[in-house]
């Protein structure tokens, strides 16, 4: 298929609407067959439970044009798993993951068109999405709900190359003790925006959120985990109940084990021991991995050894690894690609 005229090297990360997305209702206590449609727009009631009480949770993943000349989807598996653990806590109904799968497929080769060409370092990005469409007044879950997916042509998270960022240690808290913070819900990402806007107003480029009982320890970002490097090569990942547990994140871990032959430890990581760490990075979907060079505690700054002019090396044979997996280009471990075509 001829792809669209589209300056693919100079695509920002925004949205750009494409021809098709994948739609389907739940009523009466089933999912409908799903369709296939060109109507970019949603329709519902103004007492709907996603307007009312937030009740909504969403994925992101990517599709690729592999060296080979394959499109394909990473993972996408476990995003359809995390979307049910996401559900399950909002009291949705579960898109079953078969369905789930087969949508991004339909999606993607409906859209083959804007799947970027391989070497433009851009990518065609997924978001599958549920939210509550039926009218809710009371404090309760939607009794419908309708299942989405649109995908976007995307141009490398970081032009020019990822530079290190600089980070501050936020007063607020990301997620409650026992709350949603280990899923993907929207009103998760909610509660970070003002955080953000008050980070980037300070010259700050993200927030690094601490564990709100005891503001101790080393959470995520509003939309990342952390991954650390510590002085003698070790790679290690915070561990909490909430963290949203990342893709990016255990395939990372993953391939720093058993590519890289790295020891590997996710446990919890306290504030007070990142003046110890030889390098940090934050990751997610949309960069791999973004590359941190300074920590700032309330005035106090932790500059990590990796330096702010580029990645750390190992860091940086991370992100080269994985996504040598992603384009096709070092042989993935078993079930990690899905070929659409």
């Amino acid at each position: 298929m001829e792809k669209k005229n589209i300056d693919w090297s100079n695509l920002g990360f925004g949205y750009i609407q494409t021809e098709k997305r994948y739609v389907s209702n739940y009523k009466d206590g089933a999912w409908d067959d799903g369709v296939l449609t060109e109507d970019a727009n949603i329709v519902i009631s103004e007492c709907a439970g996603v307007l009312q009480y937030a009740q909504t949770i969403f994925e992101g993943l990517k599709a690729y044009t592999t060296e080979d000349g394959h499109i394909v989807t990473f993972r996408p598996d476990l995003n359809a798993e995390r979307l049910e653990a996401s559900a399950k806590r909002l009291e949705m109904p579960v898109f079953p993951k078969e369905r789930f799968l087969d949508a991004i497929d339909k999606v993607v080769a409906a859209n083959e068109a804007y799947v970027p060409p391989y070497g433009s370092g851009a990518t065609l990005y997924l978001r599958p999405y549920m939210f509550g469409s039926s009218p809710v007044i009371g404090v309760k879950p939607a009794q419908e709900y309708q299942f989405r997916v649109f995908g976007t042509p995307v141009g490398p998270y970081f032009k020019g190359g990822a530079k290190p960022l600089t980070i501050r240690v936020s007063d607020f808290d990301r997620a409650a003790p026992n709350g949603t913070g280990n899923i993907k819900a929207g009103l998760n990402y909610a509660m970070s925006l003002h955080a953000i806007v008050s980070a980037h107003a300070e010259g700050y480029d993200e927030n690094m959120y601490l564990d709100p009982k005891t503001r101790t320890k080393v959470e995520e970002t509003g939309g990342a985990n952390f991954l650390f490097v510590t002085k003698d090569g070790k790679v290690v990942t915070p561990k909490s109940d909430s963290i949203l547990p990342s893709i990016t994140r255990r395939s990372l871990l993953y391939v720093a084990k058993e590519y890289l032959g790295l020891e590997v430890e996710e446990r919890e990581v306290l504030l007070e021991e990142l003046g110890d760490m030889a390098e940090c990075g934050l990751c997610g979907t949309a960069a791999v991995i973004s590359p941190v060079g300074k920590i700032v505690d309330h005035g106090k700054e932790i500059c990590l050894p990796s330096g702010m002019t580029e990645m750390g090396p190992t860091t940086k044979k991370l992100y080269e690894t994985l996504t040598g997996i992603q384009m096709g280009r070092i042989e993935a471990p078993e079930g990690w690609i899905r070929v659409i075509k």
